[in-house]
């Protein structure tokens, strides 16, 4: 029922899969990570593939601009003043989720698949971060927002939820099937006074989406214009996802501030060990395949 934006973990798996391909099968990747360490340096791939090589360094490169680039470009944006009109909060969020995931790819092939000392820590600390970026994306889904991406406070929810109540008003739309839609609305949503849960917060959404069919089956049937209907569904579908977040706003925003506090550190984690080894392979002379 309502609109629905590019899928950027899409995109990012898709970008992904297609470096993969390249460095497998493009370029001798495939052969090249099988074979066993000890005897991987007379494999004919190892001058190119090897992390200090031309095509494993540049691998390590772009994975590091794109993980770091991406984060101070979203920090910047949200932080600095001069930048509140480059774009939407939502925008800037979407491009730092698809560089947090393109990025470690790009560095797990810069590693050629070989985990020890530093290097073990840098990759554990940046697969923390993506896996604990997931949990924060979904909490961040959850928080109403407008469409440039700023939270909206209940104040707000209440007023929005209101007037989208009066355009399906507006809209001639029979009272007959406001009045279930309303009754299918109630159904929705925690009784009053009750407490919308964590489970709720974590599998209503599958109920959600078997009522919501259920009042789009409705709207289609009530013998609207076709227009109608797509105003209707459009506006209903913001309206419900509206109620459905304002029940559920005091636990999310709890569990989104107290994810900050563990997800940060692994951010921190991360950018330290990679200053070390950038450090490490510039003293060793890596950094310029002088190895």
């Amino acid at each position: 029922m309502a609109r629905r934006s590019p899928n950027v973990l899409g995109l990012a798996a898709i970008s992904a899969a297609g470096i993969a391909l390249v460095v497998l099968f493009g370029l001798g990747g495939f052969s090249y990570y099988k074979t066993p360490l000890r005897v991987r340096a007379y494999a004919p791939a190892h001058r190119d593939l090897r992390p200090s090589g031309p095509v494993g360094r540049y691998l390590g490169i772009a994975g590091a601009v794109l993980m770091f680039g991406g984060t101070a470009a979203y920090i910047a944006r949200k932080r600095l003043p001069i930048l509140s009109n480059a774009g939407s909060t939502k925008t800037w969020l979407e491009a730092h989720i698809f560089c947090g995931l393109v990025g470690p790819a790009l560095v797990t092939f810069h590693t050629a698949f070989k985990f020890n000392g530093i290097v073990a820590v840098a990759f554990w600390s940046m697969l923390s971060v993506v896996a604990s970026g997931f949990i924060g994306r979904y909490l961040y889904a959850k928080l109403p927002r407008t469409q440039r991406g700023v939270e909206m406070d209940r104040k707000a929810i209440e007023e929005r939820a209101a007037e989208l109540r009066r355009e399906l008003a507006d809209m001639t739309v029979p009272v007959k099937l406001l009045l279930r839609i309303e009754e299918m609305e109630k159904d929705l949503l925690p009784a009053e006074g009750s407490r919308h849960g964590m489970a709720s917060l974590l599998f209503g959404g599958f109920a959600v989406r078997r009522k919501t069919r259920a009042i789009e089956r409705t709207i289609r049937s009530a013998g609207l214009t076709r227009q109608l209907v797509r105003e209707a569904l459009h506006a209903e579908a913001e309206r419900i996802n509206l109620l459905r977040r304002a029940a559920s706003l005091d636990l999310t925003r709890r569990l989104f501030a107290l994810w900050h506090v563990f997800h940060m550190p692994f951010v921190w984690v991360l950018g330290t060990v990679f200053v070390l080894h950038v450090g490490v392979a510039f003293y060793f002379g890596y950094a310029v395949g002088g190895r």
